[in-house]
């Protein structure tokens, strides 16, 4: 069974809002500093660099802060799994794995590599698209 997208759901708007945020953080992050707002790699770095503070964690406790903040003022969403907790941390740790083989998440490479027009995110990041519709297609034709 396919899934599609609610359209009747679909905010295009705060989706628009969203990316121009993340966007306008990437560049005052890359402007002001020099580095890459790849979250793999500065939440490894916040990680190594446990308990010196540094910018990175300052980005890490940000990001917390203001998702649980947004969540007070208008709510949590509900959330439903659908699959048993053992396949969640399995997929969790598939993902990690990918990110350090891929040298880099999604966001690393695909929204500030192709902007700096790097080869390796523009080759990542098609590598993720075709490696996640690939599966998704597997899954779908699996399950019925």
């Amino acid at each position: 069974m396919y899934a599609w997208i609610d359209m009747a759901s679909f905010t295009p708007w705060s989706a628009l809002i969203g990316g121009l945020i993340i966007g306008l953080a990437a560049s005052v992050l890359i402007v002001g500093s020099g580095h890459i707002m790849g979250m793999s790699g500065i939440l490894k770095s916040s990680i190594s660099q446990l308990p010196k503070f540094s910018w990175q964690l300052v980005f890490i406790l940000g990001m917390v802060v203001a998702t649980w903040g947004y969540g007070l003022i208008y709510g949590f969403p509900q959330l439903e799994m659908g699959q048993p907790i053992w396949k969640i941390i399995v997929a969790g740790l598939l993902v990690g794995f990918g990110t350090r083989l891929g040298s880099g998440c999604t966001s690393g490479h695909g929204i500030c590599g192709i902007s700096r027009l790097s080869a390796r995110s523009i080759t990542a990041t098609i590598l993720f698209l075709s490696s996640g519709i690939a599966t998704a297609t597997l899954f779908a034709m699996l399950q019925g």
